[in-house]
């Protein structure tokens, strides 16, 4: 539809937004690495290894691919060398961000690198999709980055063209994912009042959810109606020859990521999807140069408004939006039989479209390097080398990805996929380069949200006092936290443990042993500055609640609550039952210590009591200000 535009600008742009992602992700792991991760954390990373001890490195690695295996060669433990691979990822990702001149091929490689490795180890505690992106993302990163400092100086649009393609087809298939939600026959999306319970049961509400949960019924309908266009229909524009209909679709996109990202507390996610977004602009979009207006130009603009009055006369008809004297209302007016039979009939056909527009970026790439004026059209031949090269790369990831796509629904799943598109799948699979983005099909009809709570005594009959914990729901009176990007990981699995029982849930025993026990690690990740007991008690229990938000906003208590039961029984400091479960898990702590060269301890000691100075996302906030306050001051000069 339009030539080749320049995204020099847009590239850099969205580089630095990654190295910001990574730099908030890796100073949240390294705060609470000690806690999670440590010999006396809650899953200790050793024990993951351990089973290994004896194979060689080739065998270790090949059982899991980590750079910890390399600690005892550096003298390190394998909790000081989390450390070691946290503050590195630090490092590269603050240079990264403070200066472009850093967002190159082996920086990017580096932070992939040092997250996998994390990864590798993290348990349960990354067990969410959100992690998975951020590999998968990075992995796209380390093509976009040029390989040097101003290797990319000239435009090099038959790299880019190629590579974006890759981030936006990411982008889709994040999105087109939530497919699930209607698939599944949830009663509250097919109801449009999914937001109304999302508010209140998402796993980290914000200050802002409690506001939202009180919007008008009307209001909240028309939301959910623009999730799910959102989610499902505008994707597509991600593909729209025109750059007007990507520009279009980035504000869209970028309105429901900030409205996520204001209401709940999900890390670096909605941050990382932004990022991503930034490979539907152009340079154009941010310098604001007008160009000569051609027929193309005024061709672009008029089929993008084609395309969005369609969109909207289309919502319009399926979700029966109409005007009443209570606002807006909306009713969803095709059935459930309806949706999963367009589902079935469409998958296939979004793959076979998918598949030609990756065809024609990768035939208009090959035009450029070879006819176009680009830097690689001084050597053709080495030019259309490294295009072979990306068009191989994207080839493999748009096959393995298809399977994720094609097994949205179930008779697709089972007629559609090849063989060789599974295989592939399962080897990128394995280092998390394409991922399966399937978001929580259904919302929980608890009729509230259920929390576990954790409570102590000295004896087993009582009195019981709480624990809480710094972020999630606890405590009724105490206020709802605003994160930013950073991820409590403690607290998030909290969420999931009370959907479901205490014997699939090891890690809650274990942080039930070292609480009995006082591990500081482990109190350092709750708030210490209120414990119920000044020496750990002799018991504690979980305990099962129903938390509702309080009627009256403002006034009182933030959430209402009632007891549902007990979650797992009392258990003592020296109980035989938890020792052995915990025994038969590797889970109990370390009898001995590895050994640490006194060199690494007197280097990382200070860095950990400066870091235990703050609380977790006031340190991601600081470290991130220091960076931009580095940047205002370069760009200053």
């Amino acid at each position: 539809m339009t030539s080749s535009v320049a995204i020099r600008y847009t590239r850099n742009l969205f580089l630095r937004s990654f190295c910001a992602v990574y730099l908030a992700v890796f100073v949240s792991i390294y705060y609470q690495a000690p806690g999670l991760y440590g010999d006396h954390g809650v899953l200790p990373a050793r024990a993951v290894l351990e089973n290994s001890h004896y194979k060689t490195l080739s065998a270790k690695i090949h059982y899991k691919s980590t750079l910890l295996w390399l600690a005892p060669y550096l003298g390190l433990s394998t909790s000081a060398a989390i450390d070691v691979l946290a503050l590195l990822g630090i490092f590269f990702a603050f240079t990264g961000l403070v200066s472009q001149k850093f967002c190159i091929v082996p920086v990017f490689t580096a932070m992939w690198s040092l997250f996998f490795s994390i990864y590798q180890v993290g348990q349960v505690f990354v067990a969410n999709n959100y992690d998975e992106l951020l590999l998968e993302a990075g992995f796209l990163a380390v093509f976009i980055a040029p390989f040097l400092p101003h290797r990319r100086k000239v435009k090099t649009p038959h790299l880019d063209m190629i590579s974006f393609w890759l981030c936006r087809f990411l982008a889709f298939r994040v999105l087109t994912g939530s497919v699930l939600k209607l698939l599944s026959g949830c009663p509250k999306w097919w109801s449009l009042m999914a937001l109304k319970s999302y508010f209140e049961t998402m796993p980290l509400p914000s200050p802002l959810a409690r506001m939202a949960f009180d919007l008008p019924y009307w209001f909240l309908e028309v939301s959910t109606v623009y999730t799910i266009v959102c989610e499902l229909a505008v994707p597509f524009l991600f593909f729209w020859p025109g750059r007007t209909a990507k520009i279009t679709a980035f504000y869209a996109q970028v309105l429901l990521q900030l409205g996520i990202l204001a209401t709940g507390n999900f890390g670096h996610a909605n941050s990382l999807m932004i990022a991503i977004m930034l490979s539907l602009l152009d340079d154009q979009f941010f310098y604001g140069k007008q160009k000569p207006r051609t027929v193309l130009n005024v061709l672009d603009v008029v089929l993008t408004g084609v395309l969005w009055i369609a969109l909207f006369f289309g919502t319009v008809h399926f979700f029966g939006l109409r005007f009443s004297t209570g606002g807006v209302r909306a009713e969803i007016s095709f059935t459930k039989m309806q949706f999963s039979t367009l589902i079935e009939n469409a998958l296939p056909l979004v793959v076979l479209l998918l598949i030609a527009s990756f065809l024609l970026v990768v035939a208009r790439s090959t035009y450029q390097v070879l006819f176009g004026q680009t830097n690689s059209s001084r050597n053709p031949v080495w030019g259309f080398c490294v295009t072979v090269f990306y068009t191989i790369v994207g080839a493999l990831i748009l096959t393995s990805s298809s399977t994720s796509l094609l097994s949205l629904h179930p008779k697709t799943n089972a007629t559609a996929i090849s063989s060789l598109q599974r295989a592939a799948y399962n080897r990128l699979h394995k280092t998390h380069i394409v991922n399966d983005y399937r978001w929580t099909p259904q919302l929980a009809d608890y009729g509230g949200r259920p929390e576990i709570i954790l409570e102590g005594a000295n004896h087993v009959d009582g009195p019981w006092k709480e624990y809480n914990l710094l972020f999630k729901p606890g405590n009724v009176n105490q206020s709802l936290p605003m994160l930013g990007l950073y991820l409590p990981r403690l607290d998030w699995q909290f969420y999931w443990a009370a959907q479901s029982t205490a014997d699939k849930q090891p890690w809650l025993l274990s942080l039930t042993h070292r609480l009995l026990h006082g591990n500081p690690d482990v109190l350092h990740l709750i708030d210490s500055s209120d414990l119920p007991f000044s020496t750990p008690p002799k018991y504690i229990r979980g305990v099962l609640y129903k938390y509702k938000f309080q009627t009256a906003m403002f006034k009182g208590a933030w959430w209402v609550r009632e007891q549902v039961g007990e979650y797992f029984p009392a258990h003592s400091k020296d109980s035989p039952a938890l020792e052995d479960y915990l025994r038969a898990r590797n889970l109990l702590p370390a009898a001995k210590p590895q050994p640490l060269h006194p060199a690494w301890k007197r280097v990382l000691d200070p860095i950990r009591q400066l870091s235990n100075q703050f609380e977790g996302s006031l340190l991601v906030w600081a470290v991130l200000a220091t960076a931009f306050a580095i940047i205002v001051s370069i760009n200053s000069r």
